[in-house]
């Protein structure tokens, strides 16, 4: 059953005006005065009011709808997610309803908002990190949330994931058992997986005595921006022999800049990325990369959805999925 959502009347109620009043605010907020426009907001904020776009009437009922909040609807590895949460969902009758934030926060609190006025049934989430509103409005609504990609950080409700930092140290340790010493890593949207992936590389040059050294950026991955990487770090790291890429499309624009300029793949230097995408373990060479089922990552996300909407005991809230590790022919 559905937690009551707060109501407009609540909201009047807190600040001592008519419901009308807050609506006329909530459809142009220039048509109350400025005062009165804070109290209103704060209001709003302090109850966690999620705004409701189906009738009265249903608010409580179930809409047989899942939301789903990813940071990209261009990045193949959310693209096998849906495949994998649709497999389970369409099985049981239930429709999906996807929003893309561009990994910004400020903009998947945009996104929650609508999602939630709709009255879906659960939530899955691609993030560990949202804002204090974000936080409100999940514990406003009361329906099950699964996060994503990780099964190491805290979460709110539900977890599926694989271990980000463990896989990063075992790839960086195989990098350096083949021979490497000087193993750059390149980074990019400095995400919370991201940041995730750099500490488990870290860990692993440290402990191996070895001093670590970054190329991080805040633009989004491509094959283009890994060729420019690569560039910045021998540059930067002009005695570099290896390249750990928090992505495989890092580490493939990193090959392909490297046959452009005759930079021979694993003799000069080894690359390895994170994701086992299918273009990276058919090309030449094979690239070396951190393997991971989002297929599966998506169908347990929302087997546990669907579990707990039936109102089963989960004996686990937070699921590990695995990874492997596939050294290719590029370390």
């Amino acid at each position: 059953m559905k937690k009551k959502r707060p109501i407009l009347q609540d909201v009047a109620d807190r600040v001592g005006i008519t419901k009308m009043t807050v609506s006329r605010f909530l459809r142009n907020p220039d048509q109350v005065s400025e005062q009165l426009r804070k109290k209103i907001a704060d209001a709003l904020d302090e109850l966690g009011y999620i705004p409701n776009k189906v009738p009265d009437i249903l608010s409580n009922s179930t809409s047989h709808a899942i939301g789903i909040l990813l940071p990209s609807l261009t990045n193949q590895v959310f693209a096998e997610v849906i495949r994998g949460i649709e497999y389970v969902t369409d099985s049981y009758g239930y429709q999906t309803m996807l929003a893309h934030y561009g990994y910004r926060s400020e903009k998947e609190e945009e996104r929650l908002i609508s999602l939630l006025s709709y009255n879906i049934d659960g939530l899955i989430l691609s993030e560990r990190t949202h804002t204090p509103r974000t936080l409100k409005m999940l514990g406003t609504a009361g329906i099950p949330v699964v996060e994503l990609m990780d099964c190491v950080s805290p979460c709110f409700d539900m977890a599926v994931g694989i271990d980000n930092f463990e896989a990063a140290r075992q790839m960086v340790i195989a990098m350096i058992e083949r021979g490497c010493q000087r193993v750059i890593y390149l980074g990019a949207r400095q995400d919370e997986r991201t940041i995730i992936r750099l500490e488990g590389y870290e860990a692993a040059m440290k402990s191996a005595g070895l001093k670590p050294g970054k190329i991080m950026t805040p633009d989004s991955s491509s094959y283009t921006l890994g060729g420019q990487l690569l560039n910045e770090a021998r540059t930067k790291y002009p005695d570099v022999d290896g390249l750990f890429c928090t992505n495989d499309d890092l580490a493939i624009g990193a090959i392909f800049e490297c046959q452009r300029q005759g930079i021979a793949v694993p003799h000069d230097i080894a690359i390895a990325g994170f994701h086992g995408h299918d273009v990276g373990q058919v090309m030449t060479p094979k690239l070396a990369s951190v393997l991971t089922s989002r297929d599966l990552l998506g169908r347990r996300a929302a087997e546990l959805l669907m579990a707990r909407l039936k109102g089963e005991h989960l004996p686990q809230k937070i699921i590990d999925i695995g990874f492997q590790l596939s050294l290719g022919e590029s370390i």
